[in-house]
């Protein structure tokens, strides 16, 4: 093997690919099929001559793969699940192969335009102005981040403003990003059993402060935890008044805003003057990919934008870029995707996919009522159920999950709530049925 054939397919990489197509379309037809996990095994080593493609690509598809725990099964119900598309998962493929680099204009090509079509649509829907804009990065924290880090303003660390307001169910990496950045994160009372954020109580916790201290107050669209929704307008109308950013956390939530059901209980969020979504969770694009999308984006460019002598010819050349908006400068375009899938079924089967899981999830709701050793811990504020198993302690919970998964029946694990262990549950995939739901609370006893 030399140097020059790695880079040039020959007939034992075209039967490469065909097997790793074919591999992969039979993947996407039964995603079932992937629970249980199988079990790890010891990998060879790296060598100095190599084992061959066939050999190389019969370990990936065999051995290491089938090792994952799939976030797309139906009945993968813990944390966030993550179910691309048939139409995302195909151009993801394409994307490797193609090698855009996503980080300028000029070399991105039509790639940028495609991305910035799905950040204008994603603006439209929550309802930001035309100077809004934004860009795609690997997820939810790093577009926090970045949200926060524009919000201060000032490309170096000589800003006053050092500290970062959330609720109570704001997600861990809004104390990770003010970590990061050297600020103080201050958590706000919680306004009811959900955690959540209000007008009421993020004014307890902005009194006494100087609002040029504050970076941004972190409204939650979706909590991680139990899906809440923070008081957004009152929010709003807060920062409003003391001239403070507002950042929202839509990264599970904010694919919401395309249902009939939950609209209402974003008002507010057109205010916001950053505000994330996660497409490779309810947006049903492959990950990682995460938008953050601001009020202005010229403003976030002088706040963000990389300087350097070799980047001066490109930026006067290729203009606004996506690397701009972003603690970012390399990226693949990771927005592509999810505008191919919008492309091809349109914007419409997206608002049905998310009807879809308002419904199974009120199913399920449904069913934990009828039975009496199921009890629901909250209503459910979006698509996130937390459930008490009567007579249960965290142990029980624990084994439970373990086995669930050994056994292939699900992946639905504990959190906890006001400190006590209960069994989460979310619905974010289309492909869950009332089947899979019986299934799994039938399973609890």
């Amino acid at each position: 093997m030399t140097a020059m054939s790695m880079h040039e397919p020959t007939p034992a990489d075209v039967a490469a690919a065909q097997r790793v197509l074919a591999w992969s379309l039979a993947r996407l037809a039964d995603r079932e099929a992937v629970l249980p996990p199988a079990a790890a095994t010891t990998l060879p080593g790296l060598s100095g001559r190599g084992i061959g493609i066939e050999a190389a690509i019969e370990l990936l598809l065999g051995v290491v793969l089938p090792t994952a725990v799939p976030p797309d099964h139906p009945r993968y119900l813990a944390f966030i699940p993550g179910t691309p598309t048939v139409a995302s998962a195909i151009a993801d493929m394409a994307l490797p192969a193609a090698t855009v680099y996503g980080g300028s204009r000029l070399e991105a090509g039509l790639a940028a335009d495609a991305e910035d079509a799905v950040i204008r649509w994603l603006a439209d829907v929550a309802g930001f102005p035309d100077s809004a804009g934004g860009t795609f990065v690997s997820g939810g924290s790093i577009a926090t981040l970045s949200a926060l880090v524009a919000a201060r303003g000032e490309r170096y660390l000589t800003s006053s403003r050092q500290v970062i307001v959330a609720g109570a169910s704001a997600h861990s990496s809004v104390a990770a990003a003010a970590h990061v950045m050297g600020c103080e994160c201050l958590a706000a009372p919680p306004a009811d059993d959900y955690g959540r954020l209000t007008r009421e109580t993020l004014a307890v916790a902005l009194d006494g402060r100087d609002a040029d201290n504050v970076v941004a107050v972190v409204a939650t669209a979706g909590a991680t935890n139990n899906g809440a929704i923070d008081d957004l307008a009152g929010v709003a109308d807060l920062c409003g008044d003391r001239g403070i950013w507002l950042h929202v956390d839509g990264a599970y939530g904010g694919a919401a805003l395309l249902g009939s059901r939950a609209r209402p209980l974003f008002t507010g969020i057109e205010r916001a003057d950053s505000f994330i979504v996660d497409p490779h969770k309810w947006l049903y694009a492959p990950f990682d990919c995460a938008a953050v999308l601001y009020r202005d984006a010229a403003a976030v460019r002088r706040a963000l934008t990389q300087e350097a002598d070799y980047l001066d010819w490109l930026a006067a050349e290729g203009g606004d870029n996506p690397s701009d908006l972003a603690i970012h400068l390399t990226r693949r375009i990771r927005g592509v995707p999810l505008w191919v899938s919008l492309q091809a079924y349109g914007w419409d089967a997206y608002a049905e996919a998310v009807d879809c899981c308002f419904a199974i999830a009120a199913y399920a709701a449904e069913q934990v009522s009828r039975r009496p050793h199921l009890e629901l811990v909250l209503d459910p504020a979006l698509t996130v159920l937390l459930v008490r198993r009567c007579g249960w302690g965290s142990a029980d919970y624990d084994a439970w999950s373990a086995q669930a998964l050994q056994r292939g029946l699900a992946f639905a694990i504990p959190t906890r709530h006001a400190g006590e262990t209960v069994l989460r549950l979310c619905f974010v995939n289309p492909l869950t049925s009332r089947d899979d739901v019986d299934l799994v609370l039938d399973d609890l006893g």
